[in-house]
């Protein structure tokens, strides 16, 4: 994800620069004044406690603020990722940054700040004062709120200076020329930030089930062959018919169309912030393949994790899926549900290994309830982003 905090003292123009950089960029605004002044002209809960605060001259606390950010960002997960205006204010509001973004399994990319020089922002905000009706533009109250910027919010600027993410940009000159230069630096600092996760398990450990789940929660696009190959076979085209026979057996598809599936996937969601991968690898000729196919986006897989559950409780598994809507072709028989299991042994197994070495591997216990897995997942999860970043 591309995540921004926009910076700058009272006057130096961070709306306008805003607004062109959440058009060019796709992100979500966060601003938490204005989101403040909306959950108050709503009358929702954190509003009614946010006015009552604000009401008898006080702060609206860290809790309240951080309330309304998960809001917003829970409402706008398609976006490329998230325009800070104005937040973090405080070290400690800029830890808590650091917070929200690891629960998303993300973190800030850049720190952009417009620097302009103390007079030339007095100057802007009395200019602004003739037309903007504001009760804060006058010239005692400019010079407190430069003051309270210097004060409170440049110990920001020291706090990701030392990580490596502070960058002051020239906030003096033509919109366009300043525009210009915000954007230079972004697409110099900008990496794409992928989390890649492949879901391996015996066949009927839940892989599917819990791929989808993983990916809704972590804001990744979900990657199935096998749900993909369906498709295919129901729509009764080339690739289809190729892969209908391999799948009524429940053997491996030839690669070259996995291949073919994954590459047209990944590049539909080209903006994705990472990718889970369900059924693939099955082989550690496939294992080779994901690489390659990675490393083209410059990232490579994060996590992986194994489903772990005893062939008797898969059997039991499939025996059961087979009855109902959700059945498949390989699930007819116990025969066919056998061969699926031996095959597993015969060439998964080596994947997991691959994995091991790789230092990426986590195995979960895949019996329980839907809710209980999941809950196991996300540890794994977080303790693989941490390792990651």
């Amino acid at each position: 994800m591309l995540n921004i905090a926009l910076f700058g003292p009272p006057g130096a123009g961070k709306g306008t620069q805003s607004k062109l950089l959440l058009e060019k960029y796709n992100l979500t605004y966060i601003s938490t004044g204005d989101m403040l002044r909306e959950e108050i002209a709503q009358n929702t809960q954190l509003g009614v406690e946010a006015k009552a605060i604000i009401d008898k001259g006080g702060l609206v606390p860290d809790e309240i603020i951080v309330q309304i950010i998960e809001k917003k960002v829970t409402m706008n997960l398609e976006s490329r990722g998230i325009l800070f205006d104005g937040f973090p204010r405080t070290i400690v509001q800029a830890y808590i940054l650091d917070g929200l973004l690891l629960k998303m399994n993300t973190s800030l990319t850049c720190m952009l700040s417009l620097e302009v020089p103390n007079d030339e922002l007095m100057n802007r905000m009395l200019e602004r004062s003739k037309t903007s009706g504001r009760a804060d533009d006058t010239l005692e109250v400019i010079k407190v709120r430069l003051q309270e910027y210097e004060n409170k919010t440049k110990p920001v600027i020291d706090f990701y200076r030392e990580k490596g993410k502070y960058f002051p940009i020239l906030g003096v000159g033509g919109i366009d020329a300043i525009f210009k230069n915000l954007c230079q630096t972004i697409d110099k600092t900008f990496t794409q930030d992928y989390f890649n996760i492949v879901v391996l398990g015996r066949p009927g450990s839940g892989k599917g089930t819990q791929g989808e789940i993983l990916a809704r929660k972590n804001n990744l696009v979900y990657i199935s062959t096998g749900k993909m190959l369906r498709q295919e076979i129901a729509n009764d085209s080339e690739i289809g018919r190729i892969a209908k026979p391999y799948m009524e057996r429940g053997e491996i598809v030839p690669d070259e169309i996995a291949i073919k599936l994954i590459e047209r996937k990944i590049e539909k969601n080209a903006s994705a912030h990472g990718f889970i991968f369900k059924g693939f690898p099955r082989t550690i000729v496939q294992a080779y393949i994901l690489d390659g196919l990675l490393r083209r986006l410059d990232t490579r897989v994060s996590c992986m994790l194994n489903l772990k559950l005893s062939t008797l409780d898969a059997i039991k598994r499939l025996n059961t899926r087979a009855k109902t809507e959700r059945s498949r072709p390989y699930d007819a028989t116990t025969e066919l549900i056998l061969n699926r299991l031996e095959e597993y042994e015969k060439k998964t197994k080596p994947v997991i290994d691959y994995y091991k070495k790789q230092s990426v591997f986590f195995e979960v216990d895949g019996a329980g309830t839907t809710e209980e897995v999941s809950e196991r997942l996300d540890e794994a999860v977080k303790e693989a982003y941490k390792q990651v970043k």
